[in-house]
This record gives structure tokens, C-alpha cells and sequence, in this order.
């Protein structure tokens, strides 16, 4: 079985620590649902039998005022197609991507602390079977690849 993954590991956060923290980043997302969400046993949640989409839906309305106050906007949102380059179709899939921007690493470390997103993150972690947090320093855009 692939390993995979739903929360930064240590090493991985410390990374992701020990970059600027003083200028804007972008932050990709992928995000492969579970069929069914899973919560935590003995957590009370009003999302029994939720899918895992519907699961992220929940996080996405319960944690987006935080995000809105820190400055956090999504700037490219997609559902995911087929591979071109990469593993072929035998292997899992993304079903969801985004790239969310941000003023600068503060603003995400601010959300993450915050009281009320920790626990709307409760329903990403039901949500997801696998995912991916990529950081990336914004670029030039325009119409060439160089």
C-alpha cells in the first residue's frame, strides 16, 4: 500500500518554518476524498455518512472566515482530469487542486493556531485519504515558460 498523507510531518513543517516568513507564498493543494468521511471515534459531528467531498465542503465554509481574515485567497481552483505526465491511470488520482495565496507565511501560521480552525480541521482530516501542501515562492506570469 502507498504510504500517504493528510498533516505535515515535523521535519516537513520545520522546513516549511525555517523559510522567509516576511513575503507572499502560494500554497498548492491536492486533495483525494475519502467515500465515506471518518471522524475521530466518540467526536460528535452533524456529518454522519458525509462523503469525504462533502466533508472538505464543511471544513472549507467552517474555516474560511479565519482564512478571509488572514489575507488567504484562492487563486486557481481545478477538478482534476487525467495525468499527462506521471503515474499512469492505474494509479490513484487527485480528485480536487487549488493554490491558495498568501500575504506572507505569518498569515498561515496565524490561521493555523486559531482556536476555531483547529476545529474545522477536523473535517478535512474525516475528508482526505491523501493530499498534498506544496509551498511555492510566486513567480512571473505571462504568456511563456521561461
Amino acid at each position: 500500500m502507498a504510504q500517504t498523507y493528510i498533516d505535515p510531518s515535523p521535519a516537513n513543517f520545520q522546513a516549511f518554518k525555517d523559510l522567509p516568513r516576511d513575503r507572499p507564498i502560494h500554497m498548492l493543494n491536492l486533495m483525494c476524498y475519502r467515500d465515506v468521511a471518518q471522524y475521530p471515534e466518540g467526536h460528535v459531528h452533524h456529518g454522519n455518512g458525509w462523503t469525504g467531498k462533502r466533508a472538505y465542503q464543511e471544513y472549507g465554509t467552517t474555516s474560511g472566515p479565519i482564512a478571509r481574515r488572514v489575507g488567504m485567497k484562492i487563486i486557481w481552483r481545478g477538478a482534476f482530469e487525467t495525468m499527462v505526465t506521471g503515474p499512469g491511470a492505474d494509479l490513484k488520482m487527485w480528485h480536487d487542486g487549488f493554490i491558495a495565496f498568501y500575504p506572507n507565511a505569518g498569515a498561515f501560521f496565524e490561521m493555523v493556531k486559531d482556536p476555531d480552525y483547529q476545529q474545522a480541521v477536523i473535517n478535512r482530516t474525516a475528508a482526505l485519504t491523501d493530499s498534498r501542501l506544496m509551498r511555492f515562492e510566486p513567480g512571473e506570469t505571462g504568456d511563456g515558460f521561461g
